[in-house]
């Protein structure tokens, strides 16, 4: 297995952790100069290139210590996911890639096979994340197989990798449709096989991103309620002892989760309330219209379901909040702190005098 990255603390973060870096791929719309200085400093394998200016930086870097760097270019396939918005990243129109639609990834890919310290690997397309929709990654996958064979057919270049990206959907409510992804997985090689065949091309290595789908489920959040305020006829509010600076997917697209109230599982749930965090936003909301129990009050546990990915890496410190512990139960039952609670020293560590 390989991993993806998107800046040098993540790299940082996977070197440390004695992983072997010319296994990663490393990701980000716009990597700085020190982002790629230090990511061939400690041996990255791959970078995912998403445009001219950074092909042409690494270009520089490489030439500069005198070694070839592999890459794949990002190529956007111009599919909708019928994902959120916020999430969808393979339409002409995203900040990510170089659009096959405009003529712009043919120019990319010439320029490249042209650049003496490059060695052009393949292509990578992500189309979006919490992909259900039955036929995306199908539909993708027949648009970057036939631009590999125009590619092939035209510069003489026939790639060796496709990354086809991620974004498999997890179940983060009873309403989402559950999402075999073996079956997505025999689904999508059959597309890959079958237009190569057509194509008249070799398969080349495919790759995929299989992001949230590995730990989501893995993870719970617990709060601890602080208040419980009812304004009749009009809405209640369930509020918690964190809120967006842990969890901040509502207050960016609107996120859906399953919430309970831990310590009253077996009343039953007929308070509709929103469970909303303890920041000075009004947009500091878990989420809307939960179902809790009549008697949920200040000490109470609320549980937010499907946490393991995402809400971590995308944790703040707005309003001056530390940011939770995170505890890891073994399968015996055991449990371990794997991330220490923040105190407040953590905080203004950074402040200077």
């Amino acid at each position: 297995m390989g991993i993806d990255v998107v800046s040098s603390g993540e790299i940082l973060c996977a070197y440390k952790a004695g992983y072997d870096l010319s296994k990663a791929y490393f990701h980000s719309n716009n990597k700085t100069d020190e982002d790629i200085s230090f990511a061939m400093e400690l041996g990255i394998g791959y970078f995912v290139v998403d445009g001219f200016e950074e092909l042409y930086a690494i270009e520089e870097e490489a030439a500069r210590r005198e070694m070839t760097q592999n890459i794949l270019l990002r190529i956007t396939p111009g599919i909708d996911p019928h994902t959120y918005v916020q999430v969808n990243t393979g339409t002409v129109d995203s900040k990510f890639g170089t659009a096959i639609e405009t003529g712009q990834a043919d120019e990319i890919i010439q320029a490249a096979l042209e650049l003496p310290h490059i060695n052009l690997i393949g292509y990578h397309c992500h189309v979006g994340s919490q992909v259900f929709a039955e036929d995306v990654f199908e539909r993708a996958a027949v648009v970057m197989v036939k631009y590999i064979a125009h590619i092939f057919r035209d510069y003489g270049y026939m790639a060796q990798q496709l990354n086809m990206g991620g974004g498999f959907g997890v179940r983060y409510v009873d309403t989402d449709p559950y999402l075999e992804v073996s079956k997505k997985i025999a689904d999508l090689a059959e597309a890959i096989h079958a237009t190569c065949e057509r194509e008249k091309i070799p398969v080349p290595t495919i790759i995929m991103e299989p992001g949230r789908s590995i730990v989501a489920d893995a993870g719970m959040t617990l709060y601890t309620v602080g208040s419980v305020k009812r304004i009749p006829y009009y809405k209640n509010y369930v509020s918690v002892d964190g809120g967006m600076t842990d969890n901040p997917r509502y207050a960016l697209y609107g996120s859906k989760y399953t919430c309970y109230t831990a310590n009253r599982m077996n009343e039953e749930r007929t308070l509709n309330c929103n469970v909303v965090g303890r920041c000075c936003e009004s947009g500091d909301i878990i989420q809307r219209d939960v179902p809790l129990p009549q008697s949920t009050t200040r000490g109470d546990i609320i549980a937010v379901c499907t946490t393991g990915a995402y809400n971590y890496s995308m944790a703040s410190h707005y309003n001056k909040i530390p940011n939770p512990p995170i505890v890891m139960i073994a399968k015996d039952g055991s449990a371990k702190e794997v991330v220490r609670r923040q105190t407040y020293e953590d905080l203004i560590s950074l402040d200077v005098d």
